[in-house]
């Protein structure tokens, strides 16, 4: 049977490898115009990150013009960096003049290096979160559900501002490990954490709320009634639920080559994405082309690898079409579930209905980074501006934005998700990419603005919810219950709408919760860097940037915003977990 199906399956490898090298074209199509897209001046911006000048001549534009050749248009030089390639030529910087190809490597290398580590301390977190599930059900003493209160906890935190914590405390107070550089395995642990421990904690809820399902099959039952050991059962239960999990890897630990900017930077960390961010702001093509051509290749390696370890771990009955389906047991939910519910939404009722009384743009120099007192409950920030007012303002502002991409992004990735030979590609080329990126192309069609920044997060944004979306209804198609549906008649609607969505939208829906204040954060990060919502208008994200290099003198500047994102992100958790618990 499997020489009958081995032409079959090659024939299905042609739409996914399609789509990797249609999507990887269209990116470095759209880096190549990106200079042209901006409508600055290349000329003038590649000369001022040369020299810093702010009012180069006539004269000195024409010499840069001709020097790099801008008058012959993107084509020919994507053409001409497409031709060295195979030579191992990308060309050299146009800001530097040293060639490109040393320039990635290097950087590329301390990134795959970050990745690792940041790899390690995701592994750690996550099986933590997990712990209390796997020996309850190994035992079959399970029987409480869980708030996810701690997952959503760590996984809300803010990555640069973790960063910023443990460099000051661990590497500047304590002198435990390096604050700044990149000079060895000491290097990298602080770095580590600050980027594996908010990932751990995502991908640890995520299994946490599969493995009930797991130990809930017959064969758990079964393997427990004959007295095998718990450790075993264990394994076979994560062997069953990590293939669902696995697929997040891509857009959540391995998109951090490109993505840790800013712990890159607080760091001084000279990584892939520090490098591609830079060149993307001072339009030095050939190192930002060079450095996208490597994230593609790394996104499209790695979803290829992640691929081919869910397969071996799903094994015979994946091929086979005889995986059982994971239905989720009824547990009792725990009492504190309303209590924090109730708790997380009094506190944000109360922060912003207090920070709606004040003004948020009123600017006191005299009380510059004020530390909270009854006049500021939250403090000032380095204008003399009351927090909690910023904060309160600014709240309907943030949640709403992130919602609203949170939830394109998830639909997106549902849609795509279900034609998986399709956007296998895509989804790979895309989930490695930093959105400062996409924000950059965006902003040079849109021009700067919250909602040009909103599009620029979804564009890439997708790319989790469809990777989990495709996982997530192989497994389902492959399952027995479908075949017999199949066999008594039962049309694709039918199909879809009583077994495959009510199979992915529970997943889908908690991973999205999850993202939520990840997508705060990123839309801050773009604001951060002009693209898009603009100061003065209060937002978490950006009272979070802006305070940031404030955190060790007068660390009230964050801690208010941070932990406002903290209990949003719990609220959300905790709310849906309300409501399945009502709708069972």
């Amino acid at each position: 049977m499997s020489v009958a199906h081995a032409p079959a399956a090659r024939l299905s490898l042609w739409p996914a490898a399609a789509g990797r090298v249609l999507a990887g074209a269209a990116l470095l199509g759209a880096v190549a115009l990106l200079p042209w897209l901006t409508g600055a001046d290349p000329a003038r911006t590649v000369l001022r990150a040369r020299s810093a000048d702010q009012n180069p001549t006539a004269a000195e534009l024409a010499a840069v013009r001709e020097q790099l050749g801008l008058d012959e248009g993107p084509l020919a030089h994507l053409a001409h960096w497409l031709g060295g390639l195979p030579r191992g030529d990308a060309g050299v910087s146009w800001v530097s003049g040293e060639p490109v190809m040393p320039q990635v490597g290097a950087a590329l290398s301390v990134s795959l290096t970050l990745m690792l580590g940041a790899l390690v301390v995701t592994a750690l977190v996550t099986a933590l979160v997990c712990a209390r599930t796997v020996f309850l059900g190994s035992r079959r003493r399970l029987r409480q559900d869980r708030t996810g209160t701690t997952a959503a906890m760590l996984a809300a935190l803010p990555k640069f501002l973790l960063a910023s914590v443990l460099a000051t405390v661990c590497g500047v107070w304590w002198r435990w490990f390096p604050s700044s550089g990149w000079e060895g395995p000491q290097s990298m642990v602080l770095p580590s954490l600050a980027l594996g421990i908010p990932s751990g904690a995502m991908l640890g809820g995520l299994l946490d709320q599969a493995l009930p399902a797991a130990f809930h099959e017959p064969w758990a039952r079964t393997a427990y009634a004959v007295g095998l050991p718990p450790g075993s059962i264990a394994r076979n239960a994560l062997r069953r639920t990590l293939p669902g999990m696995l697929p997040q890897l891509l857009p959540t630990v391995v998109a951090l080559v490109g993505g840790a900017v800013a712990v890159e930077k607080i760091f001084n960390i000279p990584g892939l994405g520090r490098l591609a961010l830079e060149a993307a702001v001072a339009q030095d093509l050939p190192v930002l082309q060079t450095a996208t051509l490597a994230l593609v290749l790394l996104g499209v390696g790695a979803g290829v690898l992640i691929r081919a370890l869910r397969h071996a771990l799903l094994g015979r009955p994946l091929r086979d079409g005889a995986l059982p389906t994971l239905h989720r047991p009824p547990l009792v939910p725990p009492r504190s579930l309303r209590w924090i519910t109730a708790a997380c939404s009094v506190v944000l009722i109360a922060l912003v209905t207090a920070g709606l009384l004040r003004d948020p743009l009123q600017v006191d120099t005299a009380a510059r980074l004020v530390a909270p007192s009854l006049e500021h409950p939250l403090g000032t920030d380095a204008l003399g501006r009351d927090l909690l007012a910023r904060l309160g303002h600014g709240a309907l502002r943030t949640a709403g934005v992130a919602l609203a991409v949170t939830v394109v992004s998830a639909v997106t990735g549902l849609l795509l998700g279900m034609a998986p030979r399709a956007s296998a590609g895509p989804t790979e080329v895309v989930s490695t990419l930093p959105a400062v990126l996409s924000g950059l192309l965006i902003a040079g069609v849109t021009g700067p603005s919250v909602w040009g920044a909103a599009c620029a997060v979804c564009v890439v944004g997708w790319s989790p919810y469809a990777a989990q979306t495709a996982a997530l209804l192989e497994q389902e198609r492959a399952s027995g219950h479908i075949a017999a549906s199949v066999a008594l008649g039962a049309g694709r609607l039918h199909l879809l709408r009583r077994h495959l969505l009510p199979a992915v939208l529970p997943a889908l829906l908690r991973n999205a919760l999850l993202r939520l204040p990840t997508a705060v954060l990123v839309l801050a990060s773009l604001g951060f860097l002009g693209l898009g919502e603009q100061p003065p208008t209060p937002e978490w994200g950006r009272l979070l940037s802006e305070n940031q290099p404030y955190a060790e003198l007068a660390p009230w500047t964050v801690l208010g915003p941070a932990a406002a994102l903290v209990v949003l992100s719990v609220l959300a958790v905790t709310g849906s977990a309300l409501g399945r618990e009502k709708g069972e």
